[in-house]
Parts: C-alpha cells; structure tokens; sequence
C-alpha cells in the first residue's frame, strides 16, 4: 500500500496505475482532468504513469453546463 496526496488529501491505495486508481475511487475515468506531480496529462499518457509513494495528484471532474 502507497501514500498519495489526491486533490490536497493523504490517501492510502493499492493501485498501481491511474485507471486502476480510478476504479478504486469510483471516478469515471471519461469525465476526469489529471493533474500528476504538478503537470497537467493528456489522456494518451494516462498509460505511462506508475503511481509511487508519495505522488501528489490533482483530479478533476468535467461538468456540462449551459
């Protein structure tokens, strides 16, 4: 089990990845911003992170709106 700092708070997972971070947390993966170690991600490089201890994260939910 790792430490990360998600949106400002420890959190404590098991996920290796952010999809696998993203079940976990029950966030719907189609409807996120991520901000990884204080740079902003495309989603093509989703794929590319491997979560260590200690990572900050900043995830954002996409609103429609109108």
């Amino acid at each position: 089990m790792k430490s990360l700092f998600i949106n400002g708070e420890r959190k404590q997972t098991d996920a290796a990845d952010l999809h696998a971070l993203f079940c976990e947390l029950g966030l719907p993966a189609a409807l996120l911003l991520v901000e990884y170690n204080g740079m902003a991600l495309t989603r093509s490089e989703w794929d590319e992170v491997h979560l260590k201890e200690g990572d900050y994260l900043e995830l954002l939910s996409v609103a429609a709106g109108g």
